[in-house]
């Protein structure tokens, strides 16, 4: 069998899996909580952090895990149009996953311009049509690198 769905799930490097191991058997407490077992289970995410700063050249406090992509995708794309003082659209494409596309229709409802940029017979954005669409009140531009549908990048 040969499996092509790495945008979904991955196998876990084996180093990963020896880091992880210790808080899914012995240190499994809520990192919330303020027991023992919570603060091990704190102090563990908390190293991670720090390791995951270390390798990207930020501060630990730049550092924000999420349970996936979705969750990510809304506190990004709602944040920043929320956030932005200096304008309001958003631009996007007509074939982004649904963990883009859904805060940009909710957006929208709140009164936020979203374009849809269309894509060619490939998948592919074409860059006049992305130039063309900046204006002055552009906060995000939200376009994936490579699409898991179509295989494009």
């Amino acid at each position: 069998m040969i499996y092509l769905d790495y945008n979904a799930s991955t196998p876990v490097d084996s180093r990963v899996l020896d880091a992880l191991l210790p808080y899914l058997r012995e240190k499994y407490g809520n990192p919330s909580s303020s027991h023992e077992f919570g603060a091990l289970c704190r102090a563990g995410i908390e190293q991670a952090r720090e390791r995951a700063a270390v390798l990207l050249g930020c501060e630990a406090s730049e550092i924000i895990f999420t349970s996936g992509a979705t969750e990510s995708n809304n506190m990004v794309i709602k944040g920043i149009a929320a956030a932005s003082p200096k304008g309001n659209r958003i631009i996007t494409s007509q074939i982004e996953h649904p963990a883009v596309l859904e805060p940009c229709r909710f957006l929208e409802k709140q009164g936020y311009p979203v374009t849809y940029l269309p894509v060619d017979r490939y998948g592919m954005v074409d860059p006049d049509d992305l130039e063309k669409a900046i204006t002055p009140e552009t906060v995000l531009v939200t376009i994936m690198h490579a699409n898991n549908e179509v295989g494009i990048f």
